[in-house]
């Protein structure tokens, strides 16, 4: 009885491993038959497709034109360089056309293929025309797609890096826009074979904050398209405009910030005595050759262009600024130490005369020296003759008080320049930062 028991269990065992065993069949037979079949009907259909297909010409050749219908993913776009004017673009480009001999009746409605297959069928030879370079991505196989549909509709894309140019209008920098173009067309197919047209939607963008954009910011995009005429024929080109505004960040910090606060450092001149003069010389050179050096660190981000930029315009008035405030000190230097000399002379001649005076005549009267008054520094000038007319409109010799020397003529007094440029320096820069940043930032 045990032992019928036993045989029982052990057939049972048997019994379930044999259902098993036929379950893992079954399995596997759908599993690796079905891939076979499958791809069975995909090389026959792509074996009947290709069977007298001639990839030299175009669809409906000698019929009508061949409509292709395009649309870019934009990855990336910069850096941005504006020495040689080009930027860098990373896009998916995406064709689609209709070619009759690729039609197929089958239940499968798309074939999606690779890179393989592309190389076997017509494609549009599209190509960019403000590239200087361009790179298809290989890595880790040929980053294209193929898409077949059975009604002979044909998607081809591809992922490109173009360094395309862009012809930088700089004459608002670092306050400047631009919209840098690219440009595509068929490179041998003029329009009565070829024509090109948008999709919609027919530019996509990524995320821009991930972009290698450092000093531009990105405004927006805009397609067109239009017609070249050539001497081979009439191209459709399409363009895409990507507008860019240039931050102005690392400029302030780098150039108008240290040009602002060198004019105003040349002030502090103004308020050192005129007496000193290794100080105040000393000052005035330094400003001037910071001025020259910011000047020339601030060229070196451009291309050489011939017209004035914007910071040009800035660092140059900043420099006049700078060497105008030396020359103040050079002038009521020059002045002031003639005076000096002038005056130290006629007071020796004085004092020569009254040693050499032997004696008083009978009814003289002997006058005190300490009577005379000397000119003293505040009132340096010179001599003036009456009669003799200003040559200039501003008249700076003191001593052109009266007579035709002061009519219609504005005196100003040589020893108070430093009080006057006090109050005119600082005056004419504000006044001329509120006509630039005003002028080039709203006008």
């Amino acid at each position: 009885m045990a032992g019928f028991f036993r045989l029982k269990r052990n057939e049972q065992h048997v019994d379930k491993a044999d259902d098993e065993d036929d379950e893992d069949l079954t399995v596997n037979k759908t599993w690796v038959l079905a891939p076979k079949i499958h791809e069975g009907d995909i090389t026959q259909i792509l074996n009947s497709l290709l069977q007298g297909y001639d990839n030299k010409l175009r669809p409906d050749i000698g019929v009508r034109p061949t409509v292709i219908e395009t649309d870019v993913y934009v990855n990336s776009i910069g850096p941005v360089d504006p020495i040689n004017m080009e930027y860098t673009i990373d896009i998916i480009f995406a064709q689609t056309w209709f070619d009759s001999r690729l039609k197929f009746n089958s239940t499968m409605k798309v074939l999606m293929l690779n890179s393989n297959m592309v190389g076997k069928i017509w494609i549009p030879d599209t190509f960019f025309r403000n590239s200087r370079k361009s790179d298809a991505h290989w890595i880790t196989t040929p980053n294209r797609l193929l898409r077949i549909w059975n009604d002979g509709r044909v998607l081809y894309t591809l992922r490109l890096t173009i360094n395309a140019e862009c012809y930088l209008q700089l004459h608002n920098f670092p306050m400047d826009e631009h919209s840098c173009p690219l440009e595509f067309s068929s490179y041998g197919y003029p329009k009565n074979e070829i024509e090109y047209k948008w999709k919609k939607p027919s530019v996509e963008v990524a995320d821009p904050k991930y972009w290698r954009l450092y000093q531009f910011a990105f405004v927006g995009l805009r397609n067109s398209t239009e017609i070249s005429h050539t001497i081979s024929g009439d191209y459709v080109i399409m363009t895409i405009f990507f507008d860019l505004s240039r931050r102005m960040g690392y400029f302030t910090i780098q150039t108008y910030i240290p040009c602002i606060l060198t004019v105003v450092l040349s002030w502090v001149s103004f308020w050192i005595n005129k007496d000193a003069v290794p100080a105040r010389t000393s000052l005035g050179i330094t400003t001037v050759l910071t001025m020259t050096t910011l000047s020339t660190i601030a060229r070196k981000s451009l291309p050489k262009v011939s017209y004035v930029t914007a910071m040009d315009l800035f660092v140059s008035v900043c420099f006049i600024f700078v060497f105008a405030a030396l020359m103040e000190y050079g002038t009521l230097h020059y002045f002031t130490s003639n005076k000096k000399g002038k005056t130290a002379t006629k007071d020796r001649k004085l004092k020569n005369k009254a040693s050499m005076t032997p004696g008083l005549h009978p009814g003289s009267t002997l006058i005190p020296m300490n009577s005379i008054s000397v000119p003293q520094e505040e009132d340096y000038g010179y001599q003036c003759l009456e009669g003799k007319d200003c040559a200039s409109f501003f008249c700076c010799f003191e001593d052109c008080r009266t007579g035709s020397w002061r009519e219609g003529r504005i005196h100003i007094r040589i020893a108070k320049i430093d009080s006057y440029s006090r109050i005119f320096f600082p005056t004419a820069f504000a006044l001329f930062n509120l006509v630039y940043w005003v002028g080039y930032l709203y006008l």
